[in-house]
């Protein structure tokens, strides 16, 4: 099912914020967990589900889990290695992931770039199974093809056209939860505004996209949008 692109162009970053990001990747101080004087205890042993962006995997948003640890919350990583694209698979690896940790409980899902679109889209399906969403940087509006830097990468990654996935999508239209939409003007893959989209709360942050998983300020965001 094709994703029709709105009129609205938001237009990717620029090659100087791109620039910025790769840095940024390179950088080993993302790697380091965030310290414990960061968050504030709320959590109280609600599950939480990280879903990795685009090509990364379970160590990338390791800091994050362990800032929600330090609020907390029982955070996990999504068990999958690379987050290689909207396959067809991908929402049923979601729906047995959240089995194995919910203890019978909703589930937060927490999504970092096309993490973010993946856990809506599973918050559509399965309502009941999801507490609320919230995401990070992730292209929940505009033209795919547009507002953001990886699309090609991710045509040639993923198999298939990147606003024609091989599962029915409505990326644009807000899950029947509460839904936070983290984003940031300092982004160099994901458009900014493009990162708002349809959502109960739009919460603005000061960093880049690959901050998003290890910066304090992004943390404590997704610390208070589960609060």
């Amino acid at each position: 099912m094709s994703i029709a692109p709105r009129p609205i162009d938001y237009g990717a970053p620029g090659w100087g914020m791109l620039a910025r990001e790769l840095r940024t990747v390179v950088n080993p101080r993302r790697l380091a967990p965030p310290p414990a004087s960061l968050t504030r205890q709320v959590g109280a042993g609600r599950p939480v589900l990280v879903i990795p962006g685009f090509l990364a995997s379970d160590g990338s948003t390791r800091p994050l889990r362990v800032g929600l640890g330090e609020a907390g919350f029982r955070a996990h990583g999504w068990g999958r290695g690379r987050n290689l694209g909207l396959r067809d698979d991908v929402l049923a690896a979601v729906d047995a992931r959240i089995a194995q940790i919910s203890r019978g409980q909703p589930v937060a899902l927490v999504g970092w770039s096309l993490g973010g679109l993946i856990a809506r889209e599973y918050a559509k399906r399965a309502p009941g199974a999801v507490s609320r969403v919230v995401t990070l940087g992730s292209p929940i509006c505009g033209d795919p093809r547009r507002n953001n830097n990886v699309w090609r990468v991710y045509e040639w990654v993923a198999g298939h056209p990147v606003d024609a996935p091989p599962l029915p999508c409505a990326l644009e239209e807000k899950p029947p939860v509460e839904t936070v939409a983290i984003w940031s003007r300092q982004d160099g893959i994901v458009a900014g505004h493009a990162a708002r989209g349809a959502s109960d709360r739009a919460v603005e942050i000061g960093c880049g996209h690959i901050e998003m998983v290890f910066a304090p300020e992004a943390i404590r965001a997704v610390v208070d949008a589960l609060a």
